[in-house]
């Protein structure tokens, strides 16, 4: 046989054996479960403070007194739900979300639409630890989608993460129409707070519960707040009035990435008595900024990032001198490790620079948790 025949030959065999693998007729759809829906704001969400403070929707991140009194680009990335997660137990055996997006662009060029926009569904297995299921990937505004189908129909406990650079104008989970369904209150104790950048907002995790405010909540099974305000994380005086008003198990300060060392020394002491003043015990973690994965290439980043590690470090013994009690320090130089393949565009992380992020975090709020 000519080998050109035998190619002819080989697509046509290979079509009719694709082909009759699909005998479902043209149109014919599946029936779908019949779905319960239950609204989250009846039982409430981790990650959003300030429960009694007035918000103009639900899902901001900022109260809306806020919004004359922090920077105008801190107010409208306040507004997009970084962080949030809903808790809930069901017996369901598919779990499913309708949500309504503040904003119509839905993905970013350096971050997919299943981060920036998309809701990721979390569970705990039969030890209790807690394992990705699945991820919504929004194409439009406003959608109805199913995280996962199909499994077992045995009670568990689920956490649902918010898209980290839209906003929720509304959202409903949806169990099948018979199945248990119990919303989870959100947890008070060991409420660990970050004030940071974009890095802390999320930049560039590819699903919301890849970054490692999430990762460090899940691992260290606390409740986090993401106040992270991509390039306007700076240790403003009118953020700190809002931080302050916390009474969390710990504050993670993390601002270098947006700050100068000229910044870095004319605010980090201002930030840390503010929040002294009003929680005189609250330990506070006060975090390098990490290197540029190119810097190791670019004489003039390895200076600026030294430069601003040493003004940090300046004035944490600048207050420890002055008897400011607990205090904590984490260097950055290692946090996305040292071989320049963990971030998307030298500064920000990708999913492998959230997950060592997350590793040299840990054993520190693990030793700050635990006092």
């Amino acid at each position: 046989m000519h080998r050109r025949h035998f190619i002819a030959a080989s697509f046509s065999f290979g079509t009719a054996t694709l082909l009759g693998q699909t005998p479902t007729a043209e149109g014919e759809k599946k029936p779908e479960a019949k779905m319960t829906w239950h609204d989250p704001q009846q039982w409430g969400v981790e990650g959003r403070v300030w429960p009694d403070q007035q918000r103009l929707r639900y899902y901001d991140r900022l109260p809306a007194s806020a919004e004359n009194k922090v920077p105008k680009p801190v107010w409208g990335l306040s507004r997009q739900s970084a962080g949030i997660a809903v808790r809930f137990k069901s017996n369901s055996s598919t779990i499913q979300v309708r949500y309504k997006l503040m904003l119509s662009e839905l993905a970013k060029p350096h971050i997919p639409a299943t981060g920036a926009s998309g809701v990721d569904l979390y569970a705990r297995d039969g030890a209790g630890k807690w394992k990705w299921v699945g991820v919504s990937k929004p194409t439009k505004q406003e959608a109805t989608e199913t995280l996962v189908s199909k499994v077992p129909k045995e009670p568990r406990e689920w956490m649902i993460y918010l898209p980290l650079f839209n906003g929720v104008e509304s959202l409903e989970i949806g169990v099948e129409e018979g199945a248990t369904f119990e919303g989870l209150a959100p947890r008070e104790k060991d409420v660990v707070v970050f004030y940071g950048t974009s890095i802390t907002h999320g930049a560039c995790a590819s699903r919301p519960g890849m970054t490692h405010v999430a990762i460090l909540g899940r691992r260290l099974d606390v409740p986090t707040v993401n106040l992270g305000f991509s390039g306007n994380g700076r240790m403003d005086a009118s953020v700190g009035e809002y931080l302050a008003q916390l009474n969390p198990a710990v504050f993670v300060i993390d601002c270098l990435p947006n700050m100068a060392p000229e910044q870095v020394t004319e605010r980090t002491v201002p930030l840390v008595k503010q929040l002294r003043a009003a929680r005189p015990d609250t330990p506070i973690l006060l975090v390098e900024s990490r290197r540029n994965t190119d810097s190791w290439i670019s004489p003039a980043l390895q200076t600026l990032h030294t430069n601003k590690h040493s003004a940090l470090k300046v004035e944490f013994e600048k207050l420890k001198k002055e008897g400011v009690k607990g205090l904590f320090y984490l260097e950055g130089n290692d946090l996305l490790g040292d071989d320049a393949d963990a971030s998307t565009d030298g500064s920000h992380p990708s999913d492998l620079g959230f997950y060592r992020q997350a590793d040299a975090f840990e054993p520190v709020l693990r030793e700050i948790l635990k006092r």
